[in-house]
């Protein structure tokens, strides 16, 4: 069965760090390109972080992108969410997502994803 299950999550003072964690099973994640997103309560799902199936490109939201890196693990299977100096509006739900491409793209809207984790729950005290 194919899967992603998210992890790491948890709650975290104003100023914090977590890592999450987006580890994939069920056959080789070599050729997909994997994405992350967060949703708060009552907003639509937005979009994080994105690297390409190489790891070669990142891309990060404006608004995160000198606080939360993306990354691949040694092995293609696992892909990490960095977040340093946490503010109380990044609580959210945080999903990873993946679709199949071989190359240098990176994929930034939820339509363009196919598979989804359940997500794991970030919460920012202030």
């Amino acid at each position: 069965q194919v899967q992603l299950v998210e992890s790491g999550g948890g709650l975290v003072q104003a100023g914090g760090s977590l890592r999450l964690s987006c580890a994939a099973s069920g056959r080789s994640f070599n050729y997909y390109a994997r994405g992350w997103f967060r949703q708060a309560p009552g907003k639509e799902r937005e979009f994080v972080a994105a690297i390409s199936s190489s790891g070669g490109r990142t891309w990060c939201a404006d608004a995160m992108k000198d606080r939360f890196t993306i990354s691949r693990g040694n092995a293609a299977n696992t892909v990490y969410l960095q977040m340093n100096n946490l503010k109380s509006e990044d609580t959210a739900v945080y999903y990873c997502a993946a679709r199949m491409h071989y190359g240098d793209r990176y994929y930034y809207r939820v339509a363009d994803f196919d598979l989804w984790g359940q997500g794991t729950q970030v919460t920012v005290s202030s």
